[in-house]
Parts: C-alpha cells; sequence; structure tokens
C-alpha cells in the first residue's frame, strides 16, 4: 500500500509527540483523519494551507495502522482521498518533514519526499 501523507501543524506534533499518538480534532468531529498521496498533496497545501507557516508535513506507512482506512471522496471533488478512522500510532510515521511555503505563500514538494 502506498505510503500516506497528513499535512500538521508544529503544535499539533507536540502534543502527538507527549501523547505518543495524533488524535486530531477532525478524528472527534467527522470521525477520521485527513490524509493524501503524494499526488494530491500540493493540491491540499495549496487549497487550504496558502500561507502557513508553522507546518510539519507526516509521511505515514499504512501497515503500521490498526485502524481501518478508507479512500472516500466525501467532496464530490472526484478524488478518492485516504482518511483513516482512528488515531494514528506514532510508529507509523516514517518521516517528518518541515513543510513552510516558497516566498509567494505556495508549497512544493519537500526534499526527500518520493
Amino acid at each position: 500500500m502506498t505510503e500516506l501523507l497528513h499535512i500538521i501543524t508544529t503544535v499539533g506534533w507536540q502534543d502527538a509527540q507527549g501523547r505518543g499518538e495524533y488524535r486530531p480534532s477532525s478524528l472527534i468531529e467527522e470521525g477520521f483523519i485527513h490524509c493524501s498521496t503524494q499526488e494530491q498533496l500540493l493540491g491540499v497545501a495549496n487549497a487550504l494551507y496558502t500561507g502557513q507557516t508553522e507546518l510539519l508535513l507526516l509521511q505515514i506507512d499504512p501497515a503500521q495502522i490498526t485502524a481501518e482506512i478508507k479512500y472516500e471522496d466525501c467532496y464530490e471533488s472526484g478524488q478518492m482521498f485516504p482518511h483513516i478512522y482512528g488515531p494514528l500510532p506514532l510508529p507509523a510515521i516514517t518521516r517528518v518533514f518541515n513543510f513552510r511555503p516558497d516566498p509567494n505563500g505556495f508549497f512544493t514538494m519537500p526534499d526527500g519526499l518520493g
């Protein structure tokens, strides 16, 4: 299975490290953690996070997740996005990238991803 990606704030990452797992507000409010594939990443980042600077990108090994992972088109976008239906255990995170926008506020693929 292809590795998943998740954009997280630096504060959210610090909180996850303190808890030993990641439980964003979307898990409580929507029942899942939003993720993307490498092909979907920049579209999501530039649509939802333009100009935000305190972000990290988590690379996730889905084989290390015990919760259900579903690919769904929840927003009628025509794309199937991966969603994790449970907390994300920290051992499933294979890499953490600094994820900062360029001077114009837009994101590019981090070096070393892929």
